[in-house]
């Protein structure tokens, strides 16, 4: 059996977020994909993208405003 080891990630919240407890999300990246949970819930579930998807969906954040 040849099992990878899980990368380590190193999660970040946005400059956007406050210290207050709001709504927010940690996002954190490796080689092949990008993943984001619920910072209030960091044992809890998590959604991962592969870089193509994420860059794609942060460039169109970029062209609507947000």
């Amino acid at each position: 059996m040849n099992a990878e080891q899980p990368t380590r990630l190193d999660w970040f919240k946005s400059s956007y977020s406050s210290g207050e407890g709001g709504a927010c999300v940690e996002v954190a990246a490796d080689r092949t994909a990008v993943s984001v949970r619920d910072s209030k819930k960091r044992g809890g579930p998590q959604l991962a993208f592969t870089r193509g998807a994420w860059a794609g969906f942060v460039a169109n954040l970029g062209r609507n405003g947000l």
